[in-house]
């Protein structure tokens, strides 16, 4: 058995194991767990319509926290954007959806849901307001009313993949492209 100390006499460890003792003993509820300890969902197949897989990312992502980006149309401050993304807020509040925004550009947004499996219905919203160029979520993107008549590619993946393809062909024609500054003046 271990010695009895004085309380006063505890160090940082003895403390961590006294408070080990207490959580032991304690009964946590399932929903005061984080979310990477509580057990998954279980997922009812009847429900999985084959025909679209969106109905098995809904039944996944069901009870989890997920991001999604929204880009705003137009060439709009980061004012405006905090002004437009906020009145989308309210209007999702008011249909009882727990969304919480965050800006991070000048054009756009994550908005991060409590429920993932709100997740398609908050992104049918969002693309049919006239400001919406476009929403990520879990890496397609969605373009929405306000997306330039370039833009409006159903469902196109990330565009990053695009441009590494383009910067490969550059450097593969030879044409070598830096900072430096070279000695020949360029006539404008």
């Amino acid at each position: 058995p271990p010695k009895k100390k004085d309380i006063r006499d505890y160090n940082d460890a003895d403390m961590a194991r006294l408070l080990e003792q207490w959580e032991k003993d304690d009964d946590i509820e399932e929903g005061d767990l984080p979310e990477h300890k509580r057990p998954p969902a279980p997922i009812d197949f009847s429900k999985i319509d084959p025909g679209k897989p969106e109905s098995i990312l809904k039944l996944t992502k069901k009870g989890k926290t997920l991001m999604m980006f929204v880009t705003v149309s137009g060439n709009p401050t980061e004012k405006e954007t905090e002004e437009i993304t906020s009145l989308w807020q309210g209007s999702l509040f008011n249909a009882n959806y727990d969304v919480q925004r965050f800006i991070v550009g000048s054009n756009r947004a994550i908005f991060m849901l409590r429920d993932g499996g709100y997740a398609w219905e908050i992104k049918d919203f969002l693309i049919n307001q006239e400001r919406c160029a476009d929403v990520t979520l879990e890496g397609q993107v969605y373009p929405g009313k306000g997306a330039d008549g370039n833009e409006k590619v159903k469902n196109k993946t990330k565009p990053e993949k695009a441009k590494k393809k383009k910067d490969t062909e550059k450097k593969s024609n030879g044409i070598k492209e830096d900072n430096r500054a070279t000695n020949q003046r360029e006539e404008l």
